[in-house]
């Protein structure tokens, strides 16, 4: 009996409802998921420790505990030496009171140049025009009722009334109250991440049992790669974090600013906030600065350090790294940052990297999600011959050309051909038998790779060898224009290795071939470009074998990936000698006689 067969339809509004499903729940469990999700960070950046101290045959659980105190030890000396350094700071700014008060005078006085007579003109005309007096209407019979029923007294203020503190109790209990939320988060979070150190192998058995037997290779396989990737970023960010608190903090040292160690540490610490944090970090030293010299320059100096630092970390460091180490895009880390913030707030926005982490894995092992690998991922949204067709429908031959000049910065250019020209031109040629490529199009195609490949050899016109072989290569296309493009990219490589070359255009007549008069050293090169190529190209083998019994014949069936013998049998005898699928094997055929001649 016949099982009924999904529709791509109904598996895609499948997938849609399970999406939005997970969405949903994202959204309704994260009071849950939230301290979950940074119990998972915790230990990812503890476990390589507790497997440090395993190796010394101290147990998971001692390890575990041990690890668990050292870090929240050493994170609570930290944060208690930055609150020191901060309120001592805060005990200087009285000192720096007069230079407050002269930023103050001097920001709101009216300056003497250009910018301060057009604000003080821009002031004027404000105060006029607040000063004129009203143009009356004239009064309708509903507006004099109106203003006679109107009340004279002004709008009541509201008032709230506001109970004091019966004792001292409920007045620490108001004080305290803010914090107890902050505070249950932290300790589910610490809870959370003491289970998952010390359960972490009997979690993970659960869940493989949990997905099945058969299911434990991809599982394997997506949990490793999860891990390896999220704790690449984790020491990627440490890293990038410290770089940036350092540079940072030697700048501030040289600009002056005081307590410069202190504010390169808490640059590096808030730059855990994405976009968020290095503002915050910037503003404190930027503030004291204001306060303490009683000139601009290092203000300005303060801030353009950090903009400066703050550019070429977020738009050049942090994409190249966590790009190409994350299998994360750096479009797709900026959207997905916005997602997780809506979804879950400042720790979605801190969180937001290694969630999507983890989603491009699963959508990299489950075909289900594929596509979030695909809109996620790092990898090329298209293959250079797709951009190079792409641009080339578009009818863009600029864009096209860069696609070709960015692969031969560094390919040569028989790569180029083999691996994007002609599966390009095989890609117009399946939408041409189609009936899906429209003339102009097509026109603008063939014209614009026949542009390039002229250009290619005037460029590379100097590369050509000197000392050619004996014998003369004759390119024959086997039937369209396809044909013909592909057998003059075929000429040219060979020009380019030293060959005398003769191309021809489509529809070759043997007569025309006569007139050349061949020689035994001579060798044939038809082209054909599938799907329809071998008729054509039996057809011209065949003729020219009858008229030419004693010249090789290459045929080149390009791009064709069956079994070569095979295709072979399709020719009638008296059949060609060689028959390759690439241009490189095309000039490995030719020259083949002549390396044995030598």
């Amino acid at each position: 009996m016949l099982r009924p067969t999904k529709s791509p339809a109904s598996s895609a509004v499948r997938n849609i409802a399970i999406l939005v499903a997970v969405v949903a729940v994202l959204y309704l469990a994260r009071e849950i998921l939230i301290p979950l999700a940074f119990a998972v960070t915790l230990s990812l950046i503890l476990t390589p420790a507790i497997a440090l101290l395993q190796k010394l045959r101290i147990g998971r659980l001692p390890a575990a505990l041990l690890v668990m105190v050292l870090a929240m030890t050493g994170a609570g000396a930290i944060g208690w030496v930055i609150f020191n350094e901060l309120v001592a700071v805060a005990n200087q700014l009285p000192e720096y009171q007069q230079n407050i008060n002269q930023k103050l005078v001097s920001w709101r006085a009216p300056g003497t140049g250009a910018f301060g007579r057009a604000s003080a003109s821009m002031k004027q005309l404000g105060s006029e025009l607040a000063n004129a007096p009203p143009v009356a209407a004239p009064a309708t019979a509903a507006d004099r009722a109106g203003r006679r029923a109107a009340s004279p007294t002004a709008k009541p203020l509201p008032v709230q009334v506001v109970q004091e503190p019966a004792n001292e109790l409920e007045y620490m209990r108001g004080v305290i109250q803010p914090f107890l939320g902050p505070a249950g988060v932290f300790g589910m979070v610490l809870l959370f991440s003491l289970f998952l150190m010390v359960g972490h192998n009997d979690l993970r058995n659960r869940l493989f049992r949990l997905v099945g037997v058969s299911q434990l290779n991809v599982m394997t396989q997506a949990l490793d790669d999860a891990t390896h990737r999220v704790g690449r970023y984790l020491l990627l960010q440490l890293l990038v974090n410290a770089g940036f608190g350092a540079v940072c903090g030697t700048g501030l040292y040289f600009i002056g600013v005081p307590y410069a160690v202190l504010w390169g540490t808490v640059a590096g610490i808030l730059r855990i906030v994405p976009y968020v944090g290095p503002m915050i970090g910037c503003s404190l030293p930027l503030l004291l600065s204001l306060a303490v010299f009683d000139h601009w320059m290092p203000p300005a100096l303060v801030f353009a350090l950090f903009a400066v630092m703050e550019l070429i970390t977020g738009s050049l460091v942090e994409p190249w790294l966590y790009g190409a180490h994350t299998g994360v895009s750096s479009l797709a880390l900026i959207l997905t940052t916005v997602f997780w913030t809506v979804m879950w707030g400042p720790p979605g926005l801190i969180l937001s990297t290694p969630l999507t982490v983890c989603v491009v894995v699963l959508g990299r092992y489950v075909p289900q999600f594929s596509f979030l690998h695909t809109l996620l991922g790092d990898e090329p949204s298209l293959v250079e011959q797709a951009q190079f067709y792409q641009r080339l429908l578009a009818m863009d031959d600029q864009e096209a050309r860069s696609v070709i000049d960015l692969y031969l910065a560094d390919h040569s250019m028989l790569q180029l051909c083999d691996s994007v020209l002609v599966p390009a031109i095989t890609l117009a040629e399946h939408d041409r038998h189609k009936g899906e490529l429209d003339p102009a199009r097509e026109e603008f195609f063939f014209l614009s790779v026949r542009e390039m490949l002229t250009e290619l050899a005037e460029k590379h016109a100097s590369e050509i060898q000197v000392d050619r072989p004996e014998g003369r290569i004759f390119c024959l296309p086997a039937s369209d224009e396809a044909d013909e493009v592909t057998a003059a990219m075929l000429a040219l490589l060979l020009e380019h290795s030293g060959y005398a070359v003769l191309p021809f255009a489509r529809d070759p007549r043997l007569q025309d071939l006569a007139v050349v008069q061949p020689t035994p050293d001579d060798v044939f090169c038809i082209s054909a470009l599938p799907p329809f190529a071998f008729a054509s190209a039996r057809t011209l083998s065949h003729q020219l074998r009858i008229r030419f019994p004693k010249n090789r014949i290459v045929v080149g069936v390009w791009g064709f990936a069956g079994d070569t013998e095979r295709a072979m049998e399709r020719f009638h005898a008296p059949r060609p000698e060689v028959l390759v699928t690439t241009l490189a094997a095309a000039m490995e055929a030719v020259a083949r006689p002549v390396a044995a001649a030598v």
